[in-house]
């Protein structure tokens, strides 16, 4: 048992206790004033039970009145002569005897309470007290000395029973209670320690636990150790991949280094190898940086108005004028000026991206499409080739790090799409792919209009 489970345990032990002594405390309170408090007997059978006395002892004396008080049980008339000593030497509480005193003394209407006067002249004091149920502890003999074991002692003793059965009971149902409570926490413990281990398998999604809060947690942090899992998994490919596609232009490199040295008469051609692998690994190590930062810090550095209607003019002029005459037909489909706020750099670097790899993939002799339109507070930018298209398994893969659909086929690192779903993503839109009818692909990138 850890030490959460034992602040738990006191914790409620504590509640439970408190709860015990202030229930404890009512009662015995209450008992006790019961004990005290001077309460007589005032309703209509005390009347008759007095009127009883009085007519007796008038008429029959005092021995008969002492046998009406022992035959008449209920209601219970207490007599007291000039001595306070009780006729039957029945215990009578202290605080009784004086209510009745006080009561005669003050010359108040009263109806438990009466005078008697024998037949010799010598007065007594008679009233009827309540009846509780259980005899109520403290009672005192007319004599002043208490009584012995009997009723009033296994009274007390059944309280004392039930005061620690109480209390035994507190005891279990804390120590479940703490132990319900600590063990899911001690569970989460040990998966926090496998986790700092390596081990990132699920451990409370199949604990078939009810909906409480600390299920939740558990299955949160399953979801959390996933989420850390294809994280990771994600970071050892993007560095397998990048270790990989670093590796061919060097190799590329030293082939033209070393041909350079063994044929110094065609040093002008290894030298233009050598400066086109450089431009392929520098564009590779900005693609990387950008992908980079774009991960790191997903917000925008700036944003402002532009128009993506011109943005699109521009992309195409460049591509058309970059390719030359074997450019595919880049037709660009406007309805007007259609306005959004973002950064014009990243927005320009996602575009071309996308317009990049439609043209590479529609090759030669066919046609690319930018069509662009407004619709429910969204701004669409279709890019439509007739290319070889994707298979419907790989269209979600294709905004993957180094991901290409036909890698021996069309030049590239695989980076231009996963940089332009991460700058859709930090303007607040989106990208899909989809196949076309008749072949080729469809990118939709989705923007905020500006308002």
């Amino acid at each position: 048992m850890g030490r959460l489970f034992w602040k738990f345990f006191l914790c409620i032990l504590l509640a439970q206790v408190t709860a015990a002594v202030g229930i404890g405390s009512a009662f015995w309170l209450r008992e006790r004033a019961r004990s005290q408090a001077a309460e007589l007997d005032t309703g209509p059978p005390a009347w008759i039970a007095l009127d009883a006395a009085a007519a007796t002892l008038r008429h029959g004396g005092l021995p008969a009145l002492r046998g009406m008080l022992g035959e008449l049980q209920r209601p219970q008339v207490l007599v007291l002569d000039h001595l306070g000593q009780e006729l039957l030497g029945r215990a009578v509480p202290p605080g009784l005897a004086a209510e009745a005193r006080r009561q005669l003394a003050s010359g108040e209407a009263t109806r438990g309470v009466r005078r008697l006067a024998g037949p010799d002249g010598a007065d007594y004091i008679a009233f009827v007290r309540r009846q509780f149920r259980g005899p109520p502890p403290g009672v005192i003999q007319a004599g002043g000395s208490p009584r012995g074991p009997g009723p009033g002692f296994g009274y007390r003793v059944s309280q004392g029973a039930g005061i620690v059965a109480a209390t035994l009971a507190s005891l279990l149902f804390a120590a479940l209670l703490a132990w319900y409570f600590s063990r899911p926490i001690r569970a989460l413990r040990s998966a926090f320690e496998a986790a700092a281990a390596g081990d990132l398998a699920p451990r409370f999604t199949a604990s078939g636990r009810a909906g409480d809060e600390l299920s939740d947690l558990g299955r949160d942090f399953d979801r959390m150790s996933a989420r850390l899992d294809a994280l990771m998994d994600g970071q050892r490919r993007l560095l397998h991949d990048v270790s990989h596609e670093l590796r061919s232009p060097l190799a590329r490199l030293q082939a033209a280094v070393g041909l350079a040295h063994q044929q110094p008469d065609k040093i002008g051609s290894s030298l233009d190898r050598i400066e086109r692998e450089s431009m392929r690994m520098d564009k590779l190590v900005g693609e990387l940086l950008t992908l980079s930062r774009l991960e790191a810090s997903p917000g925008l550095a700036r944003t402002e108005q532009l128009d993506l209607s011109e943005l699109a003019d521009e992309i195409a002029a460049d591509a058309r004028f970059e390719a030359g005459p074997v450019v595919p037909t880049i037709r660009v489909q406007a309805p007007g000026p259609i306005v959004v706020q973002g950064d014009p750099d990243l927005l320009w670097s996602a575009l071309e991206n996308v317009v990049r790899n439609a043209i590479r993939h529609g090759g030669s002799g066919g046609s690319v499409e930018i069509v662009l339109r407004a619709a429910g507070g969204q701004a669409h930018i279709d890019v439509l080739d007739r290319g070889p298209g994707i298979a419907e398994a790989d269209l979600e893969s294709v905004f993957q790090p180094f991901f290409r659909a036909h890698p021996n086929k069309v030049d590239g690192h695989g980076l231009g799409l996963a940089i332009a779903q991460r700058v859709l993503a930090a303007h607040g839109g989106s990208i899909g792919a989809a196949r076309r009818e008749g072949g080729g692909l469809r990118m939709r990138l989705s923007l905020p209009l500006q308002a």
